[in-house]
């Protein structure tokens, strides 16, 4: 599962400006939105910074809640039936 998360954080890192400016917002109005820093954002975005869980998670919540970007999250391999499973299988451990 480790590699997967992997994956889908390199995916989502690497698409992070695309999407972020396909929403027409600023690493600012990002960072805000997702609780986190207009610097965190911008060095996830150079690849300075490795992007956690968490904020994959929010990111993730964002981009598929906006018409503009949930389509291109499936496109980009960001939000894939590995996804899903992950999020079952947390769902089923807490239950």
């Amino acid at each position: 599962m480790s590699d997967i998360r992997e994956k889908l954080i390199d995916n989502m890192t690497e698409n992070l400006p695309v999407l972020r400016k396909k929403l027409k917002l600023t690493q600012e109005g990002l960072a805000q939105i997702i609780g986190s820093s207009r610097h965190s954002v911008m060095q996830i975005e150079a690849k300075k910074r490795k992007m956690t869980w968490n904020t994959f998670l929010s990111l993730v919540l964002l981009f598929d809640k906006n018409d503009e970007t949930a389509l291109l999250l499936k496109a980009l391999d960001i939000y894939t039936d590995d996804f899903e499973s992950i999020i079952m299988q947390q769902r089923d451990a807490e239950m």
